[in-house]
């Protein structure tokens, strides 16, 4: 294609003109779509690196993901995008995309990075504005790049020393860019352009490996054989990005202005004087306006389409039809014959509109166009790599922190302190503090007994006594309590088993084709959602599945799946909603993605007429409707179905109690899937598993970038330039001030200071049916500025509202700013919450703390530590009820999820252990390093983890848990993988700490309860008996006591 058009005139004549004359040139009349296909074309015809300027945004995210298509090594330099305020850093993601451009575009003398660059030229996608943005000197990041190759001779301290001097921030784990970590051999390091974290691995003087790590789970991905690390260069940002075009580069300027400067001018209008013969114009092609549905299902339409297709192969034509999604090109080939498709090239690609070239006898199509969908997706993959929402972690501990000790009840954790333990050692606790002042040291190889507390409300628990038995009380009430709770539950679930349902058949070749179709990736837990969901359609019971997952995380997907195989199989689907523009979102989604199917959805809602849902509740009577979407308007009585099969409860906890007891009547023998973005916490999950249907969705969609937070005394410059840098952009801004009194104030002086905007209010005090036509509206962005209170709708997915400003921070929660924040940051740009405090509050008090707390986590998924943990104990407590919450209260949220799945496994008849019921008593172990230290390597061996192996208390307090909690095989084989991976080649003491593990778990499994060796006789002791050969205890006859004959020995009573 492209050789095709390269050798035509004009372009042939004008290509050289380029490359012999460097003459500037004008391309004219080409229209948007042809604009990235003819900048490919200079690209892969002139083979010099091709800047490309576009005018906004917007527009350069549109040509790169056009451009793609056919010239895959297209690099997307990335707008610093700036806040309103001066010294908020850029985002670190889109700052190290820039920076790892620039590095390529000028690699160090040497070629290495160059090396590892895109072989041929480089074509380079930006903005006009970003060439005037501030970027390093050119040579600077190249001067400062330090090359590291697997083998190399390097020491530790040599990269140690380079990293401090270059200002990198020392660790205990890395978790973002510009930090380190030191552990044993290994360096951890996250250099300022890199993708992905690097671990190195030294040997004596040497590299021995290096590798990529995921954050979340600090476990590598793959080896490297060389790395770039920046040791500076990132901080100056004296030059400009400009600097960076070379001699002999060219710059190609899409619709450029009268100011232009650029060598090659790409522009729809007619900018030459004289214009050439029309053959050498790009042109709209004339295939005939395609509206939804038509193409799919007008047989008129189609054989127009084939009718035009024969009139171009007649013609000779090169005919390229491009496609989002394989499930597509399969649709396309079924709607139109094999023959009428003969020399037509079918590839995947994404191309808003086609284009002809005369000239070349060229004629590309694009499938968005015949479909009548106008939608395509951006493909570029941002760095950071996919993160889950960060888990409660309950081995977390901080002085003053409630912690719950498994034997002695809440307590205070005191910090950690060392104490005496004989004249020549000390040994190394947890101090915990109990009522009455009365103090209880934890050995650290115990800590695995203590876990932070976690409860329910505001309200704290008091601290349990060591003189009474209350705990022991309070944790034999609660686990009484929650065997009846789960009791109740499974009886349901046997309920839900007995009652007959109808069975959905496998999937259809159609189905496969529509989820195909997708134009997204989807992530690892929405695939096990649709999964799930899917099974239990195909079961001859009525499905009751629960889907929790954040707003934008893919639950809406999982609906339209299920909700398209219902009709499949001949069914009709109800979708509800709690409200109007809830409603009238999920309408647009379902059919912009049904669209090429013949699957008929409505809407039943206030926006319809009488007449118009007269006509929809007779066609739903009638089986003519296949999906209706609304919300309780659905459960009226005068709503009758032919033939319904699955009911989507979209928001559920929203609808009242009487809506919800009339859906339990009404869907009582129909699958029902409900959606809920209140996140649980995960551990509850895992303990409800065969208790209740439920999937969660905690993987943020790709290319999320985190909120950035900014604190700042309230100051109306501030409030101006954030909404116009917003307003730049294209986006739309939520301004939130909770007073309905002063709230018209409020929106007057925004109208002051932003007079092009266009500035409407909403509030939980209109009239319901104005508030629902305001927030209408705005999700069809023709509001730019909406100056609420918190009524803004939780559910609703605005990708293009990326800017929020909450007037008076400091008189919301931490939970609330969170949730508040989390409405912005739907799309790939970068999204701004502005907090503003009243300027007397900005060094003072419990709100400023709070605040600064909900900044310091603003990554995806790190604020679930402060905030989303009171989120999800929420969402704990509306699944659980009250009288479980109760329970949380008591005892602490680790452990009611223990009690929880205890109570489950019983009553399901299976075994459950959270940790392996094996006593260990060998008197040649020493399990704490302040025993060996006194006893001595003749006397002892060490079972333990090394204060010089693992530094960090935290993670060392983390891995005693770990190590504690091993109870199956697999296990035991995952994390001893994981520490060689993060700590390294194991000592002597962990490798003994593995065995006695490892012992554990070969006494489990044939019912021994306790393994004790005394004088070398090794004592077994199973149901209470100790194991005797020949009436004698087996003796360890090995010159020297070592625990792998143990292991051994207690093998042979397998």
């Amino acid at each position: 294609m492209i050789e095709r058009v390269a050798q035509s005139e004009p372009i042939a004549r004008k290509l050289e003109q380029i490359g012999t004359e460097r003459a500037p040139v004008k391309f004219s009349h080409v229209v948007p779509p042809a604009q990235a296909f003819l900048a490919a074309v200079i690209g892969s015809r002139l083979r010099k690196t091709v800047w490309i300027l576009c005018p906004s945004v917007r527009a350069q995210d549109s040509l790169y993901e056009t451009i793609l298509n056919w010239f895959p090594s297209a690099q997307f330099l990335p707008e610093a995008e700036f806040a309103a305020v001066e010294n908020v850093l850029p985002d670190p993601e889109i700052a190290a995309e820039r920076l790892a451009l620039l590095a390529m575009i000028d690699p160090p003398k040497d070629g290495f990075a160059a090396a590892k660059s895109e072989p041929g030229p480089h074509l380079i996608v930006t903005t006009r504005a970003s060439l005037d943005q501030p970027a390093p000197t050119r040579g600077a990041v190249s001067a400062a790049t330090l090359k590291i190759k697997r083998s190399a001779a390097l020491t530790m301290e040599q990269l140690l020393e380079k990293l401090n001097t270059a200002g990198y921030e020392r660790v205990a784990q890395v978790t973002t860019r510009g930090q380190i970590a030191v552990r044993g051999g290994i360096v951890d390091l996250y250099s300022w352009q890199a993708p992905l974290p690097t671990r190195i691995e030294f040997f004596g003087d040497n590299v021995e490996s290096l590798r990529e790590f995921d954050i979340d789970t600090q476990t590598s991905v793959r080896d490297l054989r060389k790395i770039d690390v920046l040791l500076g260069g990132a901080d100056d940002q004296t030059g400009f990005v400009r600097d960076y075009i070379g001699k002999e580069d060219l710059t190609i300027e899409i619709e450029p202005d009268e100011k232009s400067e650029a060598l090659i001018q790409i522009s729809e209008s007619w900018i030459e004087t004289g214009p050439e013969d029309f053959s050498g114009a790009f042109q709209d092609c004339d295939i005939g306006e395609f509206a939804v549905g038509d193409f799919l299902l007008a047989e008129a339409k189609r054989d127009q389409f084939v009718k035009q297709l024969n009139e171009w192969r007649k013609n000779k034509a090169r005919i390229m039809v491009y496609f989002q999604t394989e499930g597509e090109i399969e649709r396309f080939q079924e709607l139109i014959s094999a023959e009428a498709l003969q020399d037509v090239d079918l590839a995947l690609g994404t191309l808003a509109r086609g284009f002809c070239f005369p000239a070349a006898n060229l004629v590309a199509l694009s499938a968005a166009e015949l479909f009548g969908r106008f939608a395509p997706h951006a493909r570029r993959r941002l760095y950071h790599a996919e993160r889950h929402r960060a888990q409660i972690d309950f081995s977390e501990l901080t002085e003053d922190d409630l912690v719950v000790h498994l034997e002695h009840g809440v307590a205070r954790f005191a910090g950690l302190t060392r104490i005496p333990t004989s004249t020549t050692g000390e040994q190394e606790v947890l101090a915990l503090e109990f009522a009455d002042e009365a103090k209880l040291y934890v050995p650290l190889e115990q800590a695995y007994l203590v876990s932070r507390y976690v409860g329910v409300g505001k309200r704290s628990p008091q601290l349990s006594s060591l003189a009474d038995s209350k705990w022991a009380r309070a944790k034999k009430n609660a686990a009484s309590s929650i065997f009846d709770y789960a009791g109740k539950m499974l009886a349901v679930q046997a309920e839900r088993e007995t009652v007959p349902g109808h069975a959905f058949g496998p999937d259809t070749k159609w189905q496969r084709e529509f989820e195909h179709s997708f134009p997204f990736r989807e992530t690892p837990d929405q695939m096990k959602a649709i999964i799930d969901a899917k099974i239990d359609m195909e079961q001859p019971r009525p499905m009751d599945r629960l889907i929790c997952g954040d707003v934008g995380f893919g639950k809406t997907e999982v609906a339209i799946r299920a909700a398209f195989k219902a009709v499949m199989d001949g069914r009709q689907v109800a979708v509800l909603a709690p409200t109007t523009v809830l409603a009238q979102q999920h309408f647009e989604v379902f059919r912009q993605r049904m669209l090429d199917y013949p699957v008929r959805i409505e809407m039943l809602s206030r926006f319809r007429s009488q007449s118009e849902q007269r006509k929809i509740l007779e066609l739903l009577r009638q089986g003519g409707v296949d999906i209706v979407i609304g919300t309780h308007r659905l459960i009226s009585g005068d709503v009758i179905f032919k033939d319904l099969g699955l009911a989507v409860i979209d928001e559920e906890q929203r609808f009242g109690v009487l809506h919800k007891e009339k859906f339990k009547e009404l869907f009582k023998l129909v699958d029902v899937l409900t959606l809920s973005a209140t996140p649980i916490p995960r551990t509850l999950y895992l303990s409800l598993v065969g208790v209740k249907d439920m999937s969660t969705i905690e993987t943020p969609p790709l290319n999320r970038l985190p909120v950035e937070t900014i604190i700042c005394g309230y100051d109306e410059r501030i409030i101006r330039d954030a909404i116009n840098r917003e307003l730049e952009r294209q986006g739309q801004v939520y301004f939130l001030h909770n007073r309905v009194q002063t709230i018209e104030r409020v929106r007057e002086r925004i109208v002051d200071l932003v007079p092009q905007a266009r500035v409407e209010i909403g509030h939980g005090q209109m009239d319901s049916d104005e508030l629902e036509e305001v927030m209408a509206r705005f999700v069809a962005g023709k509001i730019d500025v909406l100056v609420c209170t918190t009524i803004i709708e939780s559910g609703l997915d605005i990708p293009n509202a990326n800017t929020i400003v909450i007037d008076r921070a400091d008189r919301f929660g931490l939970a609330d700013l969170y949730q508040l924040r989390g409405r912005v940051g739907r799309a790939e740009h970068k999204a701004y919450a502005y907090l503003l405090l009243p300027r007397e509050m900005m060094t003072i008090g419990a709100a400023r703390k709070r605040i600064n707390a909900i900044k310091q986590y603003s990554s995806l998924g790190a604020g679930f530590r402060i905030a989303m943990r009171d989120l999800e104990i929420r969402g704990a407590g509306s699944i659980l009820g009250t009288a479980q919450s109760g329970h949380i209260m008591a005892i602490g949220f680790d452990l009611y999820c223990q009690l929880l799945k205890q109570a489950v496994a019983q009553l399901k008849g299976r075994k459950f252990q959270p940790r392996l019921d094996v006593d260990l008593r060998i008197d040649f172990v020493a399990t704490n390093e302040a025993e060996f230290a006194q006893l001595g390597p003749d006397q002892r061996i060490p079972a333990l983890v090394p204060a010089n192996y693992v530094s960090d208390t935290g993670l060392r307090i983390k891995a005693y848990r770990e190590i504690a909690e091993i109870s199956t095989r697999e296990q035991f084989e995952r994390i001893e993988r994981e520490w060689h991976d993060r700590f390294g080649k194991f000592p002597a003491a962990v490798d003994n700490l593995f065995l006695l593990a490892e012992i554990k778990l070969a006494a489990a499994k044939t019912g021994i309860t306790r393994v004790e060796v005394r004088e070398r006789k090794l004592m077994l002791t199973r149901r209470g008996e100790l194991i005797l050969v020949d009436g004698k205890f087996p003796r360890l006859v090995a010159k020297r006591a070592h625990l792998g004959e143990v292991l051994e020995l207690t093998k042979k009573f397998i």
